[in-house]
């Protein structure tokens, strides 16, 4: 089946909506970028883990991870434990972390739920279903872990 147009449609809408994401404006100092959001996320549902994995589940470079954590420990958002040196420190959440994570998510959510305000409920329930499709049947990623293996980073 052929959906060219459509196809072209959908790629532009996606490659603005990422581009809003990344850059979209934050309302002040202590609420976190798309990026340091991602990086709390993913020490939240991975408490202890090391830059060098949230770099692989990223798929991005170990230094642009480790700048994002360093700005979160500055905020006082993430503690860096100490360990060893070669294999990284284990990263958690701070408590002011775990609170900043919270509004985040709080505040994404309600601009999302203000999109869609004006929406019927079956059309935001069939757009949540064929987002989850798309992300689902995306092609799978070879064997290489810096390709960005985890699907909720």
């Amino acid at each position: 089946m052929q959906h060219s147009a459509s196809v072209a449609l959908v790629h532009e809408e996606l490659v603005h909506l990422v581009r809003q994401l990344m850059t979209g404006e934050r309302s002040d100092v202590d609420t976190p970028t798309f990026a340091q959001h991602s990086v709390l996320s993913y020490i939240d549902r991975n408490p202890g883990c090391r830059a060098t994995q949230i770099a692989d589940a990223f798929g991005v470079h170990r230094s642009t991870v480790s700048r994002q954590i360093k700005s979160c420990v500055d905020s006082g958002w993430v503690s860096a434990d100490i360990g060893p040196v070669r294999s990284g420190h284990p990263l958690t959440l701070t408590r002011d972390g775990a609170r900043t994570l919270d509004a985040a998510n709080r505040s994404r959510q309600a601009e999302v739920a203000d999109r869609v305000r004006d929406w019927p409920t079956d059309d935001v329930d069939t757009f949540a279903r064929l987002l989850h499709q798309f992300r689902s049947t995306a092609s799978p990623i070879p064997d290489n872990p810096t390709r960005g293996g985890d699907p909720n980073a």
